[in-house]
């Protein structure tokens, strides 16, 4: 489980993977969260747009979801990892309504709470992903890409 997570705008994957080391910082708008699995949570979300239901799908379904996040930067020894999240996803959260982010904020938050229970993060899920969402409609509109830093 990654400590720190951010959801960030850049360019292009060059740019993206340029944060590697410190993050994305101020130089890139961005959403943070803490203690998730950001590319589990990215498979989610896109099998959530694909599938939209409120029921949780069983875990082995969501390890098996294809495309799964490609990352732009792959973890060494210190555990960061830079991840670009699927176009597909990317254009489903810029295009989402209030009540299908809300779905999805719920449907995520269950599945956290049955796999981490105490220890689930203290992040306002339903404001993380509508902060991403925003992110994910100024990508469309500036052409570039939408990602994910974690440590």
């Amino acid at each position: 489980m990654a400590h720190d997570i951010v959801f960030f705008l850049a360019p292009d994957d060059a740019a993206a993977a340029a944060t590697r080391l410190w993050g994305p910082g101020e130089a890139f708008e961005s959403v943070t969260c803490h203690f998730i699995e950001p590319d589990a949570a990215i498979a989610e979300w896109d099998m959530y747009f694909r599938a939209p239901s409120a029921e949780t799908p069983p875990l082995e379904q969501l390890h098996a979801w294809r495309p799964w996040p490609e990352w732009v930067t792959a973890p060494l020894n210190d555990g960061i990892e830079v991840f670009a999240l699927p176009r597909r996803l990317t254009r489903a959260l810029g295009q989402a309504s209030a009540a299908e982010l809300e779905g999805l904020a719920s449907r995520w938050s269950t599945r956290l709470r049955s796999q981490d229970g105490d220890d689930m993060t203290d992040d306002d899920l339903l404001a993380v992903v509508q902060g991403v969402s925003r992110l994910a409609a100024a990508a469309a509109s500036t052409r570039g890409g939408l990602y994910s830093w974690s440590f």
